[in-house]
């Protein structure tokens, strides 16, 4: 079923804890596919595999900034990094998912944080950043 996010009213999905398993791009849609998908339904919380779609996306605007430690984590003041493009990311990290820790959602603008894991690697820090102006889609 799909079910397309309402800007401006409380929705029942979430991704916290998700992960995006793998992503595709094209100069109009961003398809991220999760292993899983929350809803909340009259007090029970309920998971789905499934695809979030975005639609009428700023290809030039979308971005993943990928850091080598989280600021303050384990003492640490500072933090390098780098930001990338959705191809440059899946090239540079073919295997990697994408855990979703904190989503925030401000007009068009999506943002994504969390950690990025890729088999043999301590895991890396994460912001994904999506600007569309199109329907966001939940397919469970």
């Amino acid at each position: 079923m799909d079910y397309i996010r309402d800007r401006k009213r409380t929705f029942s999905f979430s991704l916290h804890d998700s992960r995006i398993v793998q992503i595709e791009i094209d100069e109009n849609r961003l398809s991220l596919k999760m292993d899983r998908i929350s809803q909340y339904v009259e007090s029970e919380e309920k998971w789905y595999p499934g695809i979030i779609e975005f639609t009428k996306i700023d290809k030039e605007e979308c971005d993943i900034m990928v850091f080598n430690t989280p600021y303050g984590f384990e003492g640490v003041k500072s933090f390098s990094g780098k930001e990338m493009s959705f191809e440059e990311f899946k090239k540079q990290y073919p295997n990697a998912e994408f855990e979703i820790v904190t989503e925030g959602y401000c007009g068009y603008d999506t943002t994504f944080q969390g950690y990025i894991w890729q088999e043999g690697s301590d895991p890396l820090f994460g912001i994904m950043r999506i600007w569309n102006m199109g329907d966001m889609i939940y397919r469970i």
